[in-house]
């Protein structure tokens, strides 16, 4: 049987994410494993300029401004749905969200993943972050059905 001590579960904090969760908490009172929540803010200085150039300190500013709007939706998932669960440690990272949890993966050591169909973003049945990441990634993924209208 294989041991589960280490989950990551990626997240853009959509409901359709959201729909992982159960599956994740699950396995971890199951196998009294460690939930580790990822939230990736999209990286804006790669994307050609629209009205002009940003400076990099407004980058950062919108950034930040994330990330603390981020730190704050985790610490509430965590209080409403992983009371349960033995340990969960919150990750917030910046760049390509398929890379950064596969990069998450190796750097933490994660035993599985367990991440929806599609997020936010998603206009097919089969988001290309979770593609990405099923196509790549060296430990097992479970892939949680979303509503394909929501």
């Amino acid at each position: 049987m294989m041991d589960v001590k280490k989950i990551l579960w990626p997240t853009d904090l959509s409901g359709n994410a959201q729909k992982a969760l159960p599956l994740a908490t699950s396995l971890s009172r199951q196998f009294q494993g460690e939930i580790h929540l990822l939230y990736v803010i999209e990286e804006l200085a790669i994307h050609e300029p629209w009205y002009g150039e940003f400076d990099s300190s407004h980058i950062e500013k919108i950034h930040e401004w994330e990330r603390r709007k981020a730190e704050e939706r985790l610490e509430w998932v965590c209080y409403e749905y992983l009371k349960s669960c033995p340990l969960y440690i919150k990750h917030i990272a910046i760049g390509d969200p398929a890379e950064e949890i596969l990069k998450l993966i190796q750097k933490e050591g994660i035993d599985m993943v367990v991440m929806a169909k599609r997020g936010r973003k998603g206009t097919f049945a089969f988001g290309s972050v979770t593609e990405k990441v099923v196509k790549n990634s060296p430990v097992p993924v479970s892939v949680v059905p979303t509503d394909e209208h929501s």
